[in-house]
Formats: C-alpha cells, sequence, structure tokens
C-alpha cells in the first residue's frame, strides 16, 4: 500500500490572472491536484485549462459544483461573487478556499460559515503569507511572550496600481485598497492581537472612481493594544509590520512568496533599552500558493489543528474590521464594534 497522501481534488472558478498563480504554483505538489477550471466562456475556459495543463474544463460554474469527483473548490472571483459562489459551492458539498477578503461584508461572512456547517464542510479566506513558515514562527513568538505583552503594531502593504481599468477601481465589485490589500495587514493584526478589535478610527484618499487609493486606519482593542494599519495604490512596493511589547519588538515582512529577492527573516529584540538584545531569525522560504495549497488539503485531510491560516472566527473579525473602517473613513468618526458573537 503507498504512504503517498490522498491527493485534494481542486476545482477552479473561473480563469483571472490569480487563478494561473494559484495552479502553476501547485504543480508537482503530493497533495493537491487542480483538475480542473470552470468558465461561463466555455472557448475561454477550454483555452486556459490547456494553457495550464489542467486536465478538465467546464462550461459553466454549477457544472463544476455538480460533478462529485471534485472534492474542493478555489474561488478566486470578484469581491462580489465570494459570497454567492462559496456558498453554492459549499451546498454542493465542496470544501472551499475563497480568495481575500472573503467577503463584500460581514453578513455574508457569517453566511458564508454557516452554510459551510450546515453541509458539514471547510470553508476558509486566502491569505497565502499565513502558510509560510517566517509567519508560523512570528505567531510562535507572540505566543511565547518573546517581547513580552504586545502594546502596539504597524502593518503596512502597498503597491502602485497604475492600469485604469483593473477591476480594483470598480465600486461595483467592491474594489479599493482596503478590501484588496488592507485586508492583509489587518488579518496579520488579528493575528497577533487574538481578539476582534472594539473601535475603529480611519482616514481615506479617494481615486477618480470613488473608492479609496490610500487608507490608514487605528483599531483598538480591549486587552489595550492598538493598532494601525495602511494600504494604497499609490505607493512603492513595500509590505511590513512592526510589533511592539512592553519588553522587546520584531520588525519583519509578511511577503506571500519568499526566496532571495524577498528574504524571510524576522528581526527581534529582546529588551527595552537601547541595549536590547538583537536577534534575526532566518525561516524556510517556499511559494506561498504552494504553502497554503498543501495547508489547505492538511485541513481538509486532518481537521483544524492542521490549519495555519485564518479561523471563521478571525474572518469574520476581518470583515467586521473592515466595515468599521469603511464607515469611519466615510463619516469621519469612531466606530464601536459589536462583541456580540457571530
Amino acid at each position: 500500500m503507498s504512504d503517498a497522501p490522498s491527493k485534494l481534488r481542486i476545482g477552479v472558478l473561473g480563469a483571472a490572472n490569480i487563478a494561473r498563480s494559484f495552479i502553476t504554483a501547485l504543480r508537482g505538489s503530493l497533495k493537491v491536484d487542480v483538475c480542473a477550471v470552470a468558465s461561463r466562456d466555455a472557448a475561454k475556459g477550454a483555452a486556459f485549462a490547456k494553457e495550464m495543463g489542467v486536465a478538465r474544463s467546464f462550461s459553466s460554474y454549477e457544472s463544476m459544483l455538480s460533478d462529485p469527483s471534485i472534492e474542493a473548490i478555489y474561488n478566486p472571483l470578484p469581491n462580489n461573487l465570494h459570497a454567492e459562489w462559496s456558498i453554492k459551492a459549499v451546498n454542493a458539498g465542496k470544501h472551499v478556499l475563497c480568495e481575500k477578503p472573503l467577503a463584500a461584508n460581514s453578513a455574508d461572512a457569517v453566511a458564508m460559515f454557516a452554510a459551510a456547517r450546515a453541509n458539514d464542510v471547510y470553508l476558509v479566506e486566502a491569505y497565502p503569507y499565513r502558510a509560510q513558515p517566517q509567519t508560523i514562527k512570528l505567531a510562535e513568538l507572540v505566543r511565547n511572550n518573546a517581547v513580552g505583552r504586545v502594546q502596539t503594531v504597524q502593518a503596512s502593504f502597498g503597491f502602485p496600481l497604475v492600469a485604469p481599468n483593473n477591476i480594483r477601481w470598480d465600486p461595483s465589485l467592491a474594489g479599493g485598497a482596503l478590501m484588496d490589500v488592507g485586508c492583509y495587514p489587518l488579518s496579520l493584526v488579528r493575528l497577533v492581537a487574538g481578539e476582534r478589535p472594539v473601535r475603529a478610527m480611519a482616514m481615506a484618499q479617494l481615486s477618480e472612481s470613488g473608492v479609496d487609493r490610500t487608507f490608514m486606519g487605528t483599531l483598538e482593542f480591549a486587552s489595550g493594544l492598538i493598532a494601525q494599519i495602511s494600504c494604497s495604490f499609490g505607493t512603492a512596493r513595500h509590505r511590513r509590520a512592526l510589533i511592539v511589547g512592553d519588553v522587546g519588538t520584531i520588525d519583519t515582512t509578511y511577503f506571500n512568496d519568499t526566496g532571495a529577492e524577498f528574504p524571510p527573516l524576522v528581526h527581534v529584540t529582546r529588551g527595552s533599552g537601547w541595549d536590547a538584545v538583537r536577534e534575526t531569525i532566518e525561516c524556510a522560504a517556499t511559494p506561498g500558493f504552494f504553502a497554503q495549497g498543501e495547508a489547505f488539503h492538511d485541513l481538509v485531510r486532518h481537521g483544524w489543528g492542521a490549519w495555519p491560516g485564518a479561523t471563521p472566527a478571525e474572518s469574520i473579525d476581518i470583515a467586521l474590521a473592515l466595515e468599521a473602517l469603511a464607515a469611519s473613513a466615510r463619516t469621519g468618526t469612531a466606530v464601536r464594534i459589536s462583541q456580540t458573537a457571530m
């Protein structure tokens, strides 16, 4: 009998560029078989499957969801379609790895997880950096109080988006910097805090289309921790986090993919004075989509204990915080975040 793991058979909704990256990264995986793609345009779907070396293409999303040989779905559709098609997938008995942000609003996020529970399948939000050894080490350092009690977190992510027709500029598709890239620093803040924020305050610079081009927000937590996130479509590329405790600091990047160009280094100082001991921890480098895909296999086969990514509770908290931050930027006032379980 072979000891090789049973491959998770994944179908992909659509033929977006991010789907191309996902499929490419998982070629050669011993745990995942991206075996199908579905497109509403049959010719486009067939051409995409052929280009990517995927065995099957479906001429509709529904036909792929009804195929019993497909165990799980990767949903990289536009943000406004995440809830609709993830719910349809879990109702068809499929496990779902849904691109971030999980949903356009918190009510949709709650409904998505309710549907997954009702169908006894897994639904998770895709943050490839969470499967990186670098992020796993960061979480371990925080959990083990390497810098004491965390007091502040600053996390940022930005890049120059110059293409005027990019869907990220489209308000009808839940576009904007906060939804597209702000969920990344927000997810890191939630990972470090370990709890739902209680209050949000934010400011945004809007684009010509009406969505936010640059966004900065502050989050307050019941523990006393205060966090700041920033995201932008108008800055040089950057993706960094600074975590400050009462007896040390952690300075780190949190890229989806790590390697020679983006080395997975975590810089730690231990101590509260200028004489604090400094240490650089070098972690294993890996393509993020590959690590995430294999972790998704482990989740489906072995349960939540095998999943390093966002939990349902984290994803709902992220959705609530996204809503509160956006509302604060619109109104110019602080917004309270409900602590009632959802």
